[in-house]
């Protein structure tokens, strides 16, 4: 494709929040009225594969010019991934901190939860691993007493559960070690599901969370509300976004 061509289409929709796979046929066919739909596909793949177009949920798209979520690692969790990737290199998990959040709130939490998930037969023996060789306070499946009583007065809460299968996460390398951590997709969907766990962040915060999150980052909606079916979430957070953020949402959640 040439790149004139391409800079037209930058220019064209880089304001718009999202397009449909209709405006870019149609788009492309004010330059090549025979295109086919072979070629057409072949073009779509190939603005994905430079990053210059992201799906945003099947047919529809937006341009990339917001960066990739990415965000710092704490000391604490480089090396607490440091002893899961050498002890459970083979399977499935990921971990974050709630500091993250703080870059979407509205009001800056002190509180901080790290979160590990991992493969269901692992999660006990992942627990029992950690508890021993590290000084932070471990809690495995936290019920709503726990939660109340101990993770909201602990210093260091580490909480350990279940990683939900097909969950949305990413492999990381930093210092040398390789590790996963959750795509913001999840976290988003985490935070609406788990209301007790992350009781700091809800009400209008969740609000603030979510809209500044939306506004400035890239949000795969396939991804995100096949995860929340996944917890039984869809409906509901599909209203919550409705309510809240419909002037960025009202095509995509149609």
């Amino acid at each position: 494709m040439p790149k004139i061509i391409e800079n037209i289409l930058i220019e064209k929709f880089k304001e718009t929040d999202f397009f449909s796979r209709k405006d870019l046929l149609e788009f492309y066919k004010n330059f090549e009225p025979n295109l086919k739909e072979g070629t057409f596909g072949w073009r779509i793949y190939d603005l994905k594969s430079r990053n210059i177009i992201k799906p945003l949920k099947r047919g529809l798209y937006t341009i990339s010019h917001k960066p990739e979520y990415r965000p710092d690692i704490s000391r604490d969790i480089l090396k607490l991934a440091k002893e899961i990737s050498k002890k459970f290199e083979e399977v499935k998990y990921c971990l974050w901190d709630t500091d993250w959040i703080n870059e979407f709130s509205q009001h800056q939490s002190s509180k901080k939860i790290i979160i590990i998930e991992i493969e269901k037969d692992f999660v006990e023996s992942l627990f029992f691993e950690l508890k021993d060789n590290f000084k932070f306070d471990f809690y495995l499946n936290p019920d709503e007493k726990t939660i109340d009583f101990y993770i909201a007065e602990s210093k260091n809460p580490v909480v350990i559960k279940k990683l939900i299968s097909r969950s949305p996460i990413s492999k990381r390398k930093e210092n040398k070690i390789k590790f996963y951590t959750p795509l913001l997709e999840k976290i988003l969907v985490d935070l609406f599901a788990e209301d007790k766990l992350f009781y700091f962040y809800q009400g209008t915060e969740l609000v603030h969370v979510f809209e500044n999150a939306l506004k400035n980052y890239t949000i795969n909606y396939t991804k995100l509300f096949s995860y929340a079916r996944r917890r039984d979430k869809e409906q509901e957070i599909k209203q919550f976004m409705n309510n809240n953020f419909y002037d960025l949402v009202k095509e995509i959640i149609k």
